[in-house]
């Protein structure tokens, strides 16, 4: 038998080496087609998201613009505020010769606890934190010896900047004064990981002037404008920028808000900088030039003095406001970079907040009567040289209404009535006149409207009164002493100076309304008050302006007068009552020249103690005349019958 090699042929074909075949090249079909679309299809979105994973965004916020007053005077600007911070990154380079020994102490002195049989636990982490807190108070030290402070550092707001604010700087001292700054300078060496950072602070170089029209800015993350920065691409951290709160800084905040700044960095593994690749410089926002005066706003604000109260000056024709005052107030520098405690209950305790001038709501007690004289006269209820009985007293439902002269006046016409302010004068036509009528007229002048004016949180809650209104706000109905109370301004009335300011600017142009401004007007631009004529006889407007300048030349608002000028104005006292007893309001209201008018004035001086014993003549005149000599003062025209 012979033995043969055995021959062991494998068919190619076999079936089920044809199905492996085929399963390995689907796989290997599949491993390329995923490549493919990763590279042709994915390639951008794993680009972006290595770039996310590798890169870091800082936005810094641009400066905010300056404010100046009309004649170009500063009122707002910006100043370097320094502060002595720290950077993460360079902090964790210390790690080799401050952070590591101090961590092995720790870690060495637990150790030791244990190996004394205390119950002691190593926690690495803790450690970490402990470490890194100790070296960082060991340059805080630093600080306090060359600042003479007193700062530390609390370990939560350590992990909290870690843990949301890496790539910023941790600050170890806010605000340093000039002496600090220096000696920190002076005394740092050179390779300190200790930097001084320079920020923008608001500046208001005129303190309390304007507080409440100028407003102040709170440090807030901002949102960002419009732009190509990637700050959804990137994780973004953010500077925090100034955001207006009050005042102009609130209205115009868009136009102030300087464009932001960015840098983008390289970070490594553990999010700490590496190089910077990008970096863009912050803009300035856009200045601001109001219609204050300065001169103005301080001679209203002098004049006022450590009196509550509020003062308004506008422009007759265009409706410019130059001065929007009102006291008390407050230093704007106290409340930036941040309102403290102190500070804000120190406001509050004063009443200071409360923009008197455009959120105080008063009775406008006998300036109203401008308004009295123009329906009476309107209605031809009476005519210009009616005279009519004005005493002691008029009944009006068995109740005797009182003149504020004991005595009474006579028999006066309208004319006489607005310059003495006759009580009954007024009781008696505003009765024949009626509610409605006067209510429809002293609604034509706005006085219960809400004002539309660059600054926010104007008053909206102003009352003229009516049958209907009464009634809807459980008043009841409706009576004849309601009318005689309305006639002169009290009663339920309520407005703001800045309301009565604005009605007497109208008056002065013979319109219904006047649509004032905090924005300096180019001479191009053209100004829709929104209003329509007061629809007046000439007869009759002239002894409405004939009475107001005789209520300056030898009536109730005597004080207001300045030799040269012709002013017309209305004197008023309005009765308040304060904690059950009664306590008064001084007013003034008028506009100069009478001939050509150019600016309107109003002054509200408020009782704040039960027997305040304020009058519109005695207390607000003066103020008033303050007002008018300054703005005159500065219109060379008239600086002859000035200094005569």
């Amino acid at each position: 038998m012979t033995d043969e090699p055995i021959v062991h042929r494998y068919n190619m074909r076999n079936p089920r080496i044809q199905i492996f075949y085929w399963i390995v090249g689907a796989a290997v079909l599949v491993l390329a087609m995923g490549l493919a679309y990763r590279q042709l299809f994915e390639h951008a979105a794993l680009k972006q998201k290595e770039k996310r994973q590798a890169q870091r965004l800082i936005v810094y916020p641009g400066p905010r613009g300056a404010i100046f007053d009309r004649n170009g005077e500063l009122l707002v600007g910006n100043r370097p505020r320094f502060s002595a911070v720290i950077f993460p990154d360079d902090l964790n380079l210390l790690r080799s010769n401050e952070f590591y020994p101090e961590f092995v102490r720790r870690r060495d002195a637990v150790i030791e606890a244990q190996a004394a049989g205390k119950d002691v636990k190593f926690d690495y982490n803790e450690t970490v934190w402990e470490a890194r807190l100790s070296v960082l108070q060991r340059y805080l030290g630093t600080i306090n010896d060359l600042t003479g402070r007193n700062e530390s550092m609390a370990l939560r707001d350590l992990r909290k900047h870690y843990r949301e604010n890496l790539l910023l700087p941790l600050t170890l001292v806010h605000d340093l004064s000039p002496t600090e700054y220096a000696r920190l300078i002076e005394n740092l060496p050179a390779n300190s990981p200790i930097k001084i950072y320079t920020e923008n602070a608001r500046f208001y170089p005129q303190g309390n002037t304007a507080a409440h029209a100028i407003g102040y800015v709170v440090s807030r993350y901002l949102e960002e404008p419009e732009s190509d920065l990637p700050t959804e691409e990137l994780m973004t951290f953010k500077m925090k920028g100034k955001l207006g709160r009050a005042g102009m800084e609130r209205y115009f905040n868009d136009h102030l808000t300087g464009s932001s700044g960015a840098e983008i960095y390289q970070v490594d593994k553990r999010g700490y900088r590496e190089d910077r690749v990008e970096f863009r410089v912050p803009r300035k926002g856009q200045d601001l030039v109001t219609s204050l005066d300065m001169k103005i706003q301080a001679a209203a604000e002098d004049a006022i003095g450590d009196l509550t109260g509020a003062a308004v000056a506008l422009d007759v024709k265009t409706g410019e406001i130059f001065a929007l005052a009102s006291k008390p107030d407050y230093n704007l520098n106290d409340l930036t970079p941040f309102i403290s405690t102190e500070v804000y209950s120190q406001i509050e305790e004063k009443g200071a907040w409360l923009n008197r001038a455009t959120q105080g709501l008063y009775p406008p007690g006998s300036t109203f009567k401008l308004i009295t004289a123009h329906s009476i006269l309107r209605h031809e209820i009476i005519q210009p040289e009616t005279r009519l009985e004005s005493g002691k007293y008029f009944l009006v439902s068995n109740r005797l209404f009182p003149c504020h002269s004991p005595s009474g006046f006579g028999v006066i016409d309208v004319s006489q009535a607005l310059s003495v302010s006759a009580n009954v004068f007024f009781y008696r036509t505003g009765i024949d006149l009626g509610i409605d009528r006067m209510s429809t007229e002293a609604k034509r002048f706005g006085i219960d409207a809400p004002v539309d004016l660059e600054i926010p949180f104007m008053a909206r809650r102003m009352i003229v009164p009516t049958k209907p209104w009464k009634r809807q706000n459980g008043h009841g109905g409706w009576v004849p002493g309601d009318t005689a109370n309305t006639s002169i301004g009290q009663g339920y009335l309520l407005t703001t100076p800045l309301h009565m300011a604005l009605a007497t600017a109208s008056i002065a142009r013979n319109e219904t309304r006047t649509q004032p401004t905090l924005r300096r007007l180019s001479a191009t631009e053209t100004v829709d008050h929104g209003g329509e004529p007061i629809g007046l006889e000439p007869e009759d407007r002239s002894a409405i302006l004939r009475g107001m300048e005789m209520c300056i030349e030898s009536g109730t608002g005597k004080l207001v007068k300045i030799p040269g000028i012709r002013i017309g104005g209305k004197t008023g006292t309005a009765e308040v009552t304060i904690d059950g007893q009664e306590s008064t309001l001084a007013w003034f209201v008028g506009f100069a020249p009478i001939d050509d008018p150019e600016v309107a004035v109003c002054v509200m001086i408020e009782g704040t103690e039960p027997g305040d014993n304020f009058h519109g003549g005695s207390t607000a005149g003066p103020i008033a005349h303050d007002i008018f000599k300054t703005y005159f003062e500065q219109n060379p025209a008239l600086e002859v019958a000035l200094t005569n």
